[in-house]
């Protein structure tokens, strides 16, 4: 309990207010298995003489809870009026509903779904749905999580991933997965988002997953079988915006935003001002719910960088404090940023703590370890790989060995503005690597991938370097078996606003000398038409096919040395325990000290000429190398990777 929610009258059960029982978990045994039920200080919650239903709505006059299901002698829709309580809250608790049954608040003449509705069975504009939490069966007991140091993630998008597009088609790729060796799901955002198809991040209900997916249940089953599988269940959330479809908050609650900062979609959501301790409130109550209702194992925290907060504390230390505090220690929770500022700030480390026992976040998406591959491998510098592109083994060094490539150093991309704080004091494993993920894919204006825009070769030395790095490994669907279907953005608004849309995506590709003719912009994939969407679906039938079951065995192999090799010398790994020299312009030597005082050693070329290497031999024995019977050589071959390994007595 956080505060903002006052002592309702003597119509209400009493949960909440100043002095009253805090909100929180609550985990019982009653029937056949375990109950998990994250007890909200809003929405609607089954009390014993019903349902308590609660509204933050400071700009309202009068509120009624709608229940179009109800029995109504009229025949019209039953209004049930709230009671106004203190800092704009209204409230009811009332015997006329109950699990399953849809309401909707109802603020004049406006119908509007509940922001903390649990169930959407009809999409983001129709009534929201009672959800009894402990209706379900937990059977996985004993399941505490993994340690941040044995993850490997594997993000996926739950309407392009499986082929029927739901929470139950991932479930039937599960046994893939664990066989492939990745140790964690993360799943692009489920908040309910308008339409039929959406990339996740235009969601405007955070407490609802999407009903195209699946029911709460439908969710709780796949992370029951993930944590069955011994796999770990991430969701990407985001706290930066709302989708511009299907958000009612400015209407009844305009203090939820904020003009006095900008984001990239408009005015910002209100976190340092007049009632931000409210809606702080429903951000802290949002990442407690998906761990605890639905027992996730962690939170990846999209931008960051667009959350603007004068306030002390900030809401990005405020969240994983309070989530800290609240998910007992027995748990391995992960939560992961994605942060363009690169505050190191928020990664820091206990003296002597390892990957799990961390005050803030865990892990930081660490793009600079993309783009700087990214240029070696295809040669690309338009865009942000501008800022790559004057010495791309240099700052592939930097990334691989102390964690950002920026530390504090111009960004050209940015206008000379600085980015970044020094991270050498982070271990490797504050940082999450890969070669592809839905941005940067979907940041190409048709939505290619990696293979699609560097040699076959290239790719393979790129994956085998963040594969074994002792950064943490990202994947993104279908890349482990060479997927080639594209990923472009998608949606599906109605007409205006899907056009406005369409022809954003369209300028905002313009500046890229490719697409300055505007013909050339009239092939990018319309975001709004379904064969986008379609065409980002994986083709599962292909997996066992050439190349794709050669791309796979070459993962799977990777991931099981990383397994068995590294991974075991990762737990207590500390900052400055790497070190890089560069050999070329797309060549890099990076070593890292790992916990055990072994030394693990990289030798890369990413280029198509060979480089000449002067320098004494690299101590340690070969443990991967994508060309065999190289080992030490005095050239380094084209698109070649090799990795040494020195037991603590040799290095």
């Amino acid at each position: 309990m956080h505060g903002s929610f006052p002592e309702l009258g003597s119509g209400e059960s009493g949960e909440g207010g100043q002095g009253a029982t805090p909100v929180g978990i609550r985990s019982t045994r009653r029937g056949r298995g375990v109950k998990h039920q994250h007890r909200m200080p809003f929405g609607a919650e089954l009390v014993p003489d019903g349902v308590r239903f609660r509204l933050w709505a400071p700009k309202a006059r009068e509120v009624a809870v709608a229940l179009p299901d109800a029995i109504h002698a009229t025949g019209g829709q039953p209004l049930y009026p709230m009671q106004r309580a203190e800092g704009g809250w209204f409230a009811l608790t009332t015997g006329a509903a109950k699990a399953g049954s849809r309401y909707q608040f109802a603020v004049g003449n406006l119908l509007v779904p509940d922001p903390a509705s649990r169930h959407q069975p009809d999409d983001v504009h129709g009534p929201s749905m009672v959800i009894d939490p402990g209706a379900y069966d937990w059977s996985q007991v004993a399941w505490r999580g993994r340690p941040w140091e044995e993850i490997v993630i594997y993000e996926l998008h739950v309407g392009t991933f499986g082929e029927t597009g739901d929470f139950a088609g991932v479930e039937r790729h599960l046994d893939h997965l664990a066989a492939l060796g990745v140790t964690a799901l993360e799943l692009l955002p489920i908040a309910d988002f308008p339409g039929a198809r959406n990339w996740g991040y235009d969601g405007v209900l955070l407490y609802a997953p999407d009903s195209r997916y699946g029911t709460p249940d439908d969710l709780k089953r796949l992370v029951e079988a993930c944590h069955a599988r011994g796999l770990c269940l991430f969701l990407d959330v985001v706290y930066n915006h709302f989708g511009p479809d299907g958000n009612y908050l400015s209407v009844y609650a305009p203090s939820f935003f904020t003009s006095r900062h900008e984001t990239p979609w408009g005015a910002a959501i209100n976190f340092d001002g007049a009632d931000s301790r409210t809606v702080r409130d429903f951000y802290i109550e949002n990442a407690l719910y998906w761990l605890e209702e639905f027992q996730l194992d962690g939170l990846r925290f999209d931008a960051v960088h667009a959350i603007v907060d004068d306030g002390v504390p900030n809401i990005l230390a405020e969240i994983a404090e309070t989530v800290r505090r609240r998910i007992p220690p027995s748990r391995h929770v992960h939560l992961i940023l994605e942060n363009d500022r690169n505050q190191a700030h928020l990664l820091s480390r206990r003296e002597g703590a390892r990957g799990d026992a961390v005050p803030l976040y865990t892990a930081q998406w660490n793009d600079d370890v993309h783009h700087a591959l990214r240029v070696v491998t295809s040669g690309q510098t338009g865009g942000y790989y501008a800022d790559y592109a004057d010495a791309p083994a240099a700052h592939l060094g930097r990334a691989l060995a102390e964690g950002f490539a920026y530390q504090g150093e111009s960004s050209r991309h940015r206008g000379g503005e600085r980015r970044g704080e020094p991270s050498t004091r982070l271990p490797p494993t504050a940082f999450v690597s890969f070669i592809q993920n839905h941005d940067q894919v979907g940041n190409d204006a048709f939505g290619r991938r990696l293979q699609h825009l560097a040699p076959p070769p290239a790719v393979r030395a790129a994956a085998a370097t963040y594969l074994l790095a002792p950064q943490i490994p990202l994947l993104f669907q279908g890349e482990e078996w060479g997927a080639d279907r594209p990923f472009a953005f998608f949606c599906d608004f109605g007409a205006e606003l899907g056009e406005a849309v369409r022809n954003g995506r369209r300028r905002e590709f313009a500046r890229f000398p490719e697409f300055a003719d505007a013909r050339r912009r009239e092939e990018i994939p319309d975001p709004t038409a379904p064969a986008t969407f379609e065409a980002a679906r994986l083709d599962w039938s292909r997996i066992a096919q050439p190349p794709h079951a050669e791309w796979l065995r070459f993962y799977r192999e990777l991931l099981v040395l990383r397994a068995r090799t590294i991974v075991p010398r990762l737990p207590g790994i500390g900052g400055q325990a790497g070190s890089y020299r560069v050999l070329g312009d797309k060549a890099v030597e990076v070593r890292w000290t790992l916990a055990d005082g072994a030394q693990l050693t990289l030798l890369a070329n990413y280029g198509a000429a060979a480089i000449e290497r002067r320098a004494a031999p690299v101590p340690g024995a070969v443990i991967f190398t994508t060309h065999p019977g190289g080992e030490n050589p005095p050239l380094l071959l084209p698109y070649s990777v090799t990795f040494f390994l020195a037991e603590p007595s040799a290095a």
